[in-house]
């Protein structure tokens, strides 16, 4: 095994463990770090080991720990993908293990695939990814899944989802919600979740926006922590990545199952990239964060926004009730609410450093509008009940520094 996988002891912090965990240079011809293995099959080491490796892989049998299994074909899993996997884990507190996938829509579509069979149900709140709700509506229901909408933030509404949903196997949480910043609470959905008994369901969370730095929740209690590693862990717009982790290492073999049926694991040039921009994950959105925070401040009585939406202005008690929770930090997403499609365009026309697009979490700042873009696909009924309104803008704050883009959309708010 290339990556020598539980061969190190993790006993050191996870700043440390990044750049160390799962990782042997002895077995990659002393290398400091970790090298490219780009081979599509494996030779074993004796026919027993094949052997062995192909009932764990098959789930007949599982690894114990410490265990050295014999790698197969690159569609179960390679090098790359196991030293990613191993040093992203500790980024998760309570994570055992992880699955990295080759996009965060696969990663999201391989877990219900995995753990909601046709017949079952799970509960999502709205609003939700565009893409994760297109999964939804177009493939899903289809299959014979049925799909309980609750809104982020609506404790109330999601534990009732959650204890009248038969067969409920899965409930997700996206929380801040995507574009509107709702919060969500995990541990009061948790405590929902267990009040069903021995049929309670499993609780993930899109922890996208906010981790791994300012939210961990499965120290919340969450089950599942499901990331696009496109946008804060990549960190530079130039990879699509997915990764799930899990407190209990059953769930991550399964994931694990399905995508070598699916073959949607994360390519090896991906996971090597991945994995040299760990280190640098706390750096960036600690940067990125303080920067969001500065522009808030410089944008908080503008005439021409009609709300302005960040974690530490949350005009309502209870969203910032859980915001002080569960977070240790706000992020880097703003949203602006302009008051109208023509005012949003009118803005995003006259920005320069920052750049309109989709995708948020890299070192440059983006700007899009939802209702046309990324939720484009919600319906008009479904815009106007989630919050994401025709002058809303969101805005990914990067590296630049602050008083430059403060300064631009000022001067673009005040031309409108």
């Amino acid at each position: 095994m290339a990556s020598g996988r539980n061969k190190t002891p993790y006993f050191v912090r996870p700043r440390t463990a990044v750049l160390t965990r799962g990782f042997d240079p002895k077995l990659s011809v002393g290398s400091a770090r970790p090298a490219v293995f780009r081979s599509s099959t494996f030779v074993f080491s004796s026919p027993e080991a094949a052997e062995r490796a192909f009932r764990v892989a098959l789930g007949r049998s599982a690894a114990s720990d410490g265990e050295n299994i014999d790698l197969i074909y690159s569609r179960l899993s390679h090098p790359n993908a196991e030293i990613l996997e191993d040093q992203i884990t500790p980024l998760e507190p309570r994570a055992v293990d992880a699955a990295v996938f080759n996009s965060g829509m696969a990663a999201i579509s391989t877990l219900f695939l995995q753990l909601c069979p046709p017949g079952s149900a799970f509960v999502y709140t709205t609003p939700i990814y565009g893409g994760t709700q297109h999964l939804i509506h177009q493939v899903l229901e289809p299959l014979g899944i049925r799909a309980i909408a609750a809104p982020a933030g609506d404790a109330r509404a999601i534990a009732q989802a959650i204890e009248t949903t038969p067969n409920l196997r899965l409930v997700l949480i996206e929380t801040p919600a995507n574009p509107t910043l709702i919060m969500t609470d995990i541990a009061d959905a948790v405590l929902a979740t267990r009040r069903k008994g021995a049929e309670r369901p499993l609780v993930a969370v899109d922890n996208t926006f906010m981790g791994p730095v300012f939210q961990h929740p499965l120290e919340l209690g969450a089950d599942i922590t499901v990331y696009s590693a496109t946008k804060f862990l990549g960190g530079h717009s130039d990879i699509l990545a997915g990764v799930i982790l899990a407190s209990d290492r059953a769930i991550i073999d399964s994931l694990r199952g399905m995508r070598a049926v699916l073959g949607n694991i994360l390519q090896p040039d991906e996971c090597w990239i991945l994995d040299s921009r760990l280190p640098s994950v706390d750096l960036r959105m600690s940067r990125q964060s303080k920067n969001a925070e500065k522009i808030v401040q410089a944008l908080a009585d503008h005439p021409k926004i009609t709300q302005l939406i960040f974690p530490t202005r949350f005009p309502d008690p209870a969203q910032l009730s859980i915001y002080n929770r569960q977070c240790s930090g706000p992020g880097s997403v703003i949203a602006i609410d302009l008051g109208s499609k023509a005012a949003a365009f009118d803005f995003l026309r006259r920005l320069k450093i920052t750049k309109n697009a989709v995708s948020l979490g890299g070192i440059e700042s983006l700007a899009c509008h939802p209702a046309t873009t990324t939720h484009s696909e919600l319906s008009a009924e479904e815009l106007s009940k989630t919050g994401v309104t025709p002058g809303l803008v969101r805005i990914s704050v990067g590296v630049e520094d602050a008083r430059d883009l403060a300064s631009e959309y000022v001067s673009a708010l005040d031309a409108l």
